[in-house]
C-alpha cells in the first residue's frame, strides 16, 4: 500500500495542475500528477497575456512548470485515469496502464477539451495555424486572412474579436445560432459569414495555407480557429458525486477550490470561464495548498 498511496493526486497536465503540484509538494505532501502534457490546450498555444511574460510558448511554460514541481518532489506519470472510486476515506484510481493507486485527495484540473472538426489536416497542423483559442492566438494573425469554424456564440464572438487583428475573417457554419445583437456585430465588424458552408479539409504542408469547403471551393487562409464549444466533465466525476454548475458543464467549487465531496478539489478551466492561464494558476495554488493540508489532517486523524 505505501508505494501506491499518495497524499495528493492531480488529474490534468496544464498550468492549474502544475501549480497545484508545486504547492502541494512544497508542503511535503506526496504528490502525483497524471496526464499527457501535449493534451493540454496550452501546449499548442502562444502566451502573451500572462503577467511578467512578454511572449512565450505554452510548451515552454509547461515544461518549466514540470521541472519546478519535480524539484520539490512531485511525481509524474504520462497516462490518464480510466476510473475513480471512493474507497473508505481514500480514493482508488485505475490508470490506463492497468495499475491501481490510492490517494487521500484528488485535484481535478483536466481543463476543457475542445471539440474537434475531425477533418484532414486538423491534427497535423495543430499549432501551425490551427488553434482552439482566439484569446490565446489572435495576436499572431495581424494583417492575415483567417477562418473560424462554428455556429454558436463562441465562434461568432471569436470572429468579431479576430477582426481587431486579421485583415479578413471568414466564419463558416451550417446554420448560425446566435442572438440578433451578435449577428449584427458580425455585420458591423466586417466578418464574412458563410452560412450553410462548412470546412472539409485544412490544407498546408508546414503551416496552414487554405481550407477546402464542402461546396468544392478553396479559401486561402493563414489560420483556422475552431470554436465548437467544449466537452463536459461528467465522465470521471459521476461516480464521486461531484456537483456541477446549473448548466452541467463546469465543476462547482468554492473559494478554497473544494467541491461538495470532501477531499476532492478542482482548478482551472474545468471550473469555468474565463478560460485563462492566470486564473488556472491562481486556482491551482489554492487547490494544492488546501489538498495537502486536508491530507495531513486525515493522516493525523
Amino acid at each position: 500500500m505505501p508505494d501506491t498511496l499518495y497524499d495528493v493526486v492531480i488529474l490534468g497536465s496544464g498550468p492549474g495542475g502544475l501549480q497545484a503540484a508545486i504547492h502541494a509538494s512544497r508542503k511535503k505532501a506526496r504528490t502525483l500528477m497524471l496526464g499527457r502534457m501535449d493534451n493540454s490546450s496550452l501546449y499548442w498555444a502562444h502566451v502573451e497575456n500572462y503577467c511578467c511574460q512578454i511572449k512565450i510558448s505554452g510548451e515552454e511554460v509547461l515544461k518549466t512548470g514540470r521541472k519546478q514541481a519535480e524539484s520539490f518532489g512531485a511525481e509524474f506519470r504520462d497516462e490518464d485515469v480510466l476510473a475513480i472510486e471512493p474507497d473508505g476515506p481514500l480514493f482508488s484510481l485505475k490508470l490506463e496502464s492497468g495499475d491501481e493507486i490510492k490517494s487521500k485527495t484528488i485535484i481535478l484540473a483536466t481543463g476543457s477539451s475542445p471539440n474537434k472538426l475531425n477533418v484532414p489536416g486538423e491534427k497535423e497542423l495543430l499549432g501551425k495555424g490551427v488553434s482552439y483559442c482566439v484569446d490565446c492566438d489572435a495576436g499572431f494573425y495581424k494583417g492575415e486572412v483567417v477562418a473560424v469554424a462554428g455556429c454558436r456564440s463562441a465562434a461568432a464572438g471569436g470572429a468579431v474579436a479576430l477582426t481587431n487583428f486579421a485583415s479578413e475573417v471568414h466564419l463558416y457554419c451550417g446554420e448560425l445560432d446566435v442572438n440578433e445583437k451578435l449577428r449584427q456585430q458580425l455585420v458591423e465588424t466586417g466578418v464574412v459569414l458563410h452560412e450553410g458552408v462548412t470546412i472539409k479539409e485544412i490544407q498546408g504542408k508546414n503551416a496552414v495555407q487554405s481550407v477546402l469547403l464542402d461546396d468544392g471551393s478553396t479559401q486561402p487562409v493563414s489560420g483556422v480557429f475552431i470554436e465548437l464549444g467544449a466537452k463536459g466533465v461528467l465522465e470521471l466525476t459521476a461516480m464521486l458525486g461531484v456537483r456541477l454548475d446549473e448548466n452541467m458543464k463546469y465543476i462547482d467549487a468554492d473559494k478554497k477550490q473544494r467541491t461538495n465531496v470532501p477531499g476532492v478539489y478542482a482548478a482551472g478551466d474545468i471550473c469555468g470561464p474565463p478560460l485563462q492561464m492566470a486564473k488556472a494558476v491562481g486556482e491551482g495554488c489554492v487547490a494544492g495548498i488546501e489538498a495537502a493540508t486536508y491530507a495531513k489532517k486525515l493522516e493525523t486523524a
